[in-house]
């Protein structure tokens, strides 16, 4: 395919930039904001905003698959991912006037199944923008440009909260969103080819498959079960570690500080992925997605258990710059091991948000377990299992999972 004409790789770069800190909704924030403003008084512990992470997870999990048909599908790319930019900002800008468990449950709830379309809508768009070949090159650069766009979110919202509190995060919210509605809508929705944005051959056309169910997705292609599986555990271990941290800074120095140092951490983690994007992005094929992948998981598990060592706040966020590596590591390979294992089936999207919900499910799990630990047996046992989890995932990986970089 020939390259994409300039005004579209800016835009692709600007919707990145702008949609990182708005396609997670609250993020991290949203534990600090229930614990350390409303408090126990009004019921909200490690437990019950975990419960309510847990509910939004598997809303969001029970949508994603359903989001990747649906991108496999239409051609209006852009306007869904406009729309769903509206609602994950309209769910979360609401909640400092919500009550009750019920109402916040239903509002983060919204959000996420609005940003089930997210992953799977850029993913798409990219690969028909570039074509298969560039596809993991390109892909290094959106995530790039995603962790840059969380690492300056997250300053100005640490930055703000210092003076103005944790609200401060709500107003950076909805301005992000009209940014990044801006950004999609200079992308040219006529030079994505959607025939190789869904997977297709280059030049050919195949038929949209009917999405069939989450099992039949993913046990018609075994390797894409496989990575589904290893996604699983990846998510579990992981999607808890920085919302625990940041109800551990909470109870330590308070909501304003607390929300300014979990900034800092995300910060510093954003920072270190940029680099590990676009070097990832860059050498995946040469250097093989399996061995990558190894290093990400073996980092994750690393990372669980140097947070038992302390809990000052210098050594959490420390140990946070780790989460560069790791998640960096999955960022940039997630859509780019899924679109080489569904080459030339015309169900990349849908394969997509078969293995984004199977993670999802991981994700969904893990703040309930993890607060269901912390308030049994503290934090340490709690990043304790999360890394023990890790290692289940790294064995997975390296025994099943083969080699999917293109030769």
């Amino acid at each position: 395919m020939p390259d994409p004409p300039p005004r579209n790789v800016h835009a692709l770069d600007a919707a990145n930039l702008f949609l990182a800190d708005v396609r997670d909704g609250l993020g991290p924030y949203l534990a600090i904001y229930l614990i350390a403003v409303r408090g126990p008084e009004r019921g909200w512990n490690e437990a019950t905003v975990g419960l309510v992470l847990t509910i939004a997870g598997i809303a969001g999990l029970l949508a994603t698959t359903p989001a990747g048909a649906l991108i496999d599908r239409v051609r209006a790319k852009r306007t869904v991912l406009i729309v769903a930019a509206v609602l994950v900002t309209i769910a979360s800008v609401s909640l400092p006037f919500v009550a009750g468990f019920t109402l916040v449950a239903v509002s983060q709830s919204v959000a996420a199944i609005a940003g089930a379309v997210f992953a799977p809508g850029l993913a798409a768009i990219t690969l028909g923008l570039v074509g298969p070949r560039a596809f993991a090159k390109r892909i290094g650069r959106n995530e790039a440009f995603n962790h840059a766009g969380n690492a300056v979110a997250a300053a100005i919202a640490g930055a703000t909260a210092w003076y103005f509190g944790p609200v401060a995060v709500f107003y950076l919210m909805a301005t992000l969103a009209a940014l990044s509605v801006l950004a999609l809508a200079r992308i040219d929705e006529g030079a994505i080819d959607h025939d190789v944005a869904r997977g297709c051959p280059d030049g050919a056309e195949v038929e949209a498959a009917a999405p069939g169910s989450l099992l039949s997705v993913l046990t018609h292609t075994p390797a894409l079960g496989i990575f589904a599986a290893s996604a699983f555990t990846f998510h579990l271990a992981n999607a808890a570690m920085l919302p625990s941290v940041g109800q551990l800074l909470g109870r330590e120095v308070g909501a304003g500080q607390a929300t300014s140092l979990m900034a800092a951490c995300i910060v510093g983690a954003q920072l270190v992925m940029v680099p590990v994007a676009v070097i990832v992005g860059r050498k995946a094929d040469a250097w093989g997605h399996k061995p990558i992948f190894l290093v990400g998981f073996a980092v994750l598990c690393l990372r669980g258990v140097l947070y038992t060592l302390s809990d000052t706040p210098a050594w959490l966020l420390g140990v946070q710059l780790l989460d560069g590596v790791g998640a960096g590591i999955f960022g940039a390979l997630f859509p780019v091991v899924v679109a080489a294992v569904m080459r030339g089936s015309g169900r990349f999207n849908v394969a997509q948000g078969a293995v984004a919900t199977v993670q999802g499910a991981g994700a969904a799990l893990s703040p309930t377990i993890a607060g269901t630990l912390i308030t049994w047996g503290g934090y340490d046992l709690a990043f304790l299992v999360l890394a023990a989890v890790a290692a289940l995932g790294l064995v997975l990986y390296a025994w099943k999972m083969p080699e999917t970089a293109l030769s």
